[in-house]
Parts: C-alpha cells; sequence; structure tokens
C-alpha cells in the first residue's frame, strides 16, 4: 500500500527508463571525459592509459552494485540521503544526501565553467565573436547555467529529453571519429603510420603498481555521476525496476566506451614516447583525431558538440542538486518553500537556490582568486570528486548494512558481500591517493580544505542543530514502512 502524500510535495511519475539513463548519461559527461581525463592517466602509465580505464570499470561496477540494490529497495528523490540515513541514521543521510548535492553544486560549475570555454572557443572559430576579453568563457558559461535553470523547472520529462538528445549527438560523433580511425589503422594508411596494437592494453616496462592504480583512480573519476538516476525515484514509472537499470546500463556502457574510445586515441597518437608526450599535450584528444583523419571541419564539430556535452550536464547537475535538497527539506521542514513542487510538479524553488549558490562560488573564483574559466573548472571538479567518493562511503556502509546485518533483502546471497566490501577498499584507496602526499603550494593546496570543510560542515549540522536528526528521522521511518513490503511481498 502507498502511504498517502501531501499536496504539492510529490513528483510527477512519468518518466521511462531511458529517460532516467539520460540523466546518468548526461552527468557522466562522456564525450568530455574521453577528450581530457585519459591525459592525466597518460602522464603516470603511458601507453597503458586504456588497461587503466578498462580497471576503472570494474571498480565502477562495484560501486553500481551499492546503488542497484539499494535502488530496489528504496524509491525516492533522496539518492543518498535515503540510503544512508535509513541504515545509518538521519545524521549519516544528512551528511551523505547533502554532501551529494554540494558535488552537483560543484559539477555544475565545472561544467558551466567547460560551456563556456568551448562555447566562447566556437563562436571565435566561426568569426561571431573575435578578440574575445578574458571574462568571455564566464559570460557564455552563465548563459548556459540560466537555460539549464529554465531546463530543470519544465516537467522533468522535457528536461531529460534534452540531455538523452545532446549528449547523444555527441556520443556518436566522437564514436564516428574513432570508428574512422580504427578503420583507416587497421587498412594501414592512418597518418603518421599510426597501426592497431594491443600494447595500449600491456604496462610499459619499469611502471610501478602504484602508479598503475593511480591511473585506474583518473579513470574511476570520469564515471563520477553514474548513479545520478538515484535522484528519479518519486518520477519513473516503475521506478525499482527502471532506476537499478539505468544505473547498471550507464556503468555498463561507461566502461565499454572509455575503455574503446581510450585505445583508439592512444593508438592513433602512437604507444611510443613521441605519441604518448604527443597525447598528453592535445587540446582535444577527439578534435586532434578528427582534423587528422578527416577534416579540419570535424574539430570545429567536436569544439561544438563538447559545448553542447558541457551544458547537458550542466542541466543534469542542477536537476539532481534540486531534488536533492527538496527531498531534505520536505523532511525537515514540511511546508517550507525548499520541500515544495511549482506548477510543473518540479522543485523550482531548490532549483533556483542551487543556482544561486552556483553563481556565487563562481564569482567568489573569479573576483577574489583571479580565476579563469579553466581554473573553476579543475578547481571545482576536484573539489566536487572529494565530496562524492564521502557519500559513495557512507551509501556502501549502508547498503552492507540494510542487506546483511539488518537482513531486509533476504533474496541476496550472502556471498554477494564481497562486492560492497571491495568497493570499498576502491573507494577508500582513491581519497588516499587524492589527498596523500598533500599538496603544500599552489591551488591544490586548498582542495582538500573546502572538500572536507564542506563535508564538516554538513556534520555539524546533522549533529547540533536541534532537532534536525529528529525531524528527518519521522520521514524516514516512514519511508522504510513503505518499502519494506515491495521487496519482501514482491
Amino acid at each position: 500500500m502507498t502511504a498517502p502524500v501531501r499536496e504539492g510535495t510529490s513528483l510527477r511519475r512519468s518518466l521511462s527508463v531511458w529517460q532516467a539513463v539520460g540523466l546518468s548519461v548526461a552527468l557522466m559527461a562522456p564525450s568530455m571525459a574521453a577528450n581530457i581525463n585519459p591525459q592525466g592517466t597518460a602522464g603516470l602509465v603511458g601507453r597503458a592509459t586504456p588497461l587503466a580505464f578498462f580497471l576503472a570499470a570494474i571498480a565502477v561496477l562495484l560501486i553500481a552494485y551499492v546503488f542497484v540494490r539499494l535502488c530496489q529497495y528504496y524509491r525516492h528523490a533522496g539518492s543518498v540521503y535515503v540510503f544512508a540515513g535509513s541504515t545509518l541514521g538521519p545524521q549519516a543521510g544528512a551528511i551523505a544526501g547533502l554532501g551529494l548535492m554540494g558535488t552537483y553544486i560543484f559539477y555544475a560549475l565545472v561544467t558551466s565553467s567547460a560551456a563556456g570555454i568551448f562555447g566562447a572557443s566556437f563562436l571565435d572559430i566561426i568569426g561571431v565573436w573575435n578578440n574575445q576579453p578574458d571574462w568571455a568563457g564566464f559570460l557564455v558559461g552563465f548563459v548556459a547555467l540560466a537555460l539549464a535553470l529554465f531546463l530543470a523547472i519544465v516537467p522533468a520529462k522535457r528536461a531529460a529529453e534534452v540531455l538523452l538528445s545532446a549528449e547523444g549527438i555527441t556520443v556518436a560523433l566522437i564514436v564516428v571519429v574513432s570508428a574512422v580511425v580504427l578503420v583507416r589503422m587497421l587498412a594501414g594508411n592512418a597518418p603518421g603510420d599510426a597501426e592497431f596494437t594491443m600494447k595500449v592494453f600491456s604496462v610499459p616496462p619499469g611502471t610501478p603498481t602504484s602508479d598503475l592504480f593511480l591511473g585506474i583512480i583518473f579513470g574511476l573519476l570520469s564515471f563520477a555521476g553514474f548513479e545520478a538516476a538515484s535522484t528519479l525515484g518519486e518520477e519513473t514509472n516503475d521506478p525499482q525496476r527502471d532506476i537499478p537499470r539505468a544505473i547498471l546500463w550507464t556503468a555498463i556502457f561507461g566502461g565499454v566506451y572509455f575503455t574503446v574510445v581510450t585505445a583508439i586515441e592512444m593508438m592513433a597518437f602512437g604507444p611510443d614516447d613521441k605519441g604518448v608526450a604527443n597525447f598528453i599535450a592535445s587540446p582535444a584528444l577527439v578534435g586532434d583525431l578528427g582534423t587528422s583523419y578527416i577534416g579540419s571541419w570535424v574539430g570545429d564539430l567536436i569544439t561544438l558538440g563538447a559545448c553542447v556535452s558541457a551544458f547537458a550536464c550542466c542541466l543534469a547537475c542542477v536537476v539532481g542538486a534540486s531534488r536533492l535538497l527538496f527531498a531534505i527539506s520536505r523532511d525537515f521542514s514540511p511546508g517550507h518553500p525548499l520541500g515544495r513542487t511549482g506548477t510543473n510538479d518540479t522543485p523550482a524553488v531548490a532549483a533556483m537556490t542551487v543556482t544561486g549558490v552556483v553563481l556565487v562560488i563562481g564569482l567568489i573564483c573569479a573576483v577574489f582568486f583571479n580565476a579563469k574559466p579553466f581554473d573553476t573548472f579543475l578547481w571545482s571538479g576536484t573539489i566536487g570528486t572529494l565530496i562524492l567518493l564521502v557519500a559513495y562511503v557512507l551509501a556502501t556502509i549502508g547498503c552492507i548494512k540494510l542487506i546483511w546485518i539488518d537482513k531486509k533483502m533476504p533474496q541476496v546471497p550472502t556471498w554477494e558481500i564481497v562486492i560492497p566490501a571491495a568497493a570499498l577498499v576502491v573507494i577508500g584507496y582513491t581519497i588516499y591517493r587524492n589527498v596523500i602526499p598533500y599538496p603544500t603550494s599552489g591551488p591544490a593546496q586548498w582542495f582538500p580544505v573546502v572538500a572536507f570543510g564542506w563535508v564538516l560542515l554538513v556534520a555539524l549540522v546533522a549533529f547540533l542543530v536541534p532537532g534536525f536528526a529528529q525531524r528527518l528521522s519521522s520521514g524516514l521511518r516512514e519511508l522504510d514502512e513503505e518499502s519494506e513490503p515491495e521487496i519482501l511481498g514482491g
């Protein structure tokens, strides 16, 4: 039996599994990641970058298992807020939920900055805006952020369709370019005598195992956002079936896509030292290959596609963050504007609040730290990822407690506990390698401070604000009572 909902506090069920996939894929931003992220791994393991991404895909599947199991039990807009809160207590839920919301907020700045960088570059290429000032990227990024807000407050079905279309077109373009490159290498007529070789899946002699694992970490961070569909638990038609499928399919797609595309990129640049050096120095990996293997016009399309992809990811971040804020506010203070939906049955006030915070962070970086658009892209990406890993840890511990300690999903085999346990090891080592050795100079020294400062702040709110935990716990208890019959009786 479904518990009654208060008018103005429920979301409309209208999304299919493919629209849920759209949110996760857009937030993962595979077209952006394929152009930038492999370069960080190549600096550590050279030609073995595709191997590192393959191993990272396996690690992501371990984490995906956690979200799949939790989404089979819970259907809620709160994602990790509910996963950790219902299993570990309301304080843990608040830390996880507000932490993930923080990640989405910082990622919204990351992606709006990227949209500004690629958008301004495209305007320069086509002659619309030449001789641009330093703030051109910020202006275009602000327009992207404003448009993301607009699409976030119209019915979610339209926003999901935009996400699917935008990222789908860009990924299709990358796949086409990759296919052309692969065919030409197999045919023996590739530029620079590039050839198909499996050396890209072998570690160069003398490369320490620790470097390979650090390279896996860079690949793991490329998948960040694959779990975004978990915030649509109240808007999909069959959430306990569709949301787990969306998360799992997104993780599998990302694994295949990143491994194959990165392998083709490394083969085309060349697995020798010169090729790896050119690979690391490339401003846009697929863009450069498109120009070399097809024509210069392809590079322009890749630039435009990267801008569209960044915007789609920005929209996904605003959607995800607003639903987390909506879910927590609804439980903490029923009737509060942040916990209510608007005329479109979407959390409009929460979306406007999230967008305002993103804008303020960007202004602080630009005004007080003289940041350029690429700086806000890099800084916010690192900070958001560190916060994300903390939310993953809490969700994984909650999964173990729900299934094997509280035994609320008895149909799950006992041996499967090794999967979330392995996920904890991967996440823990990822956090360790991002903090140790601690950076002592430059902007990097502030990344852990801001990231864990955010986590500390939300922890203080969760434990010290009078009545905070008690108000959240009542809503979480009702949710747990509602969810249990769905699993045990179904």
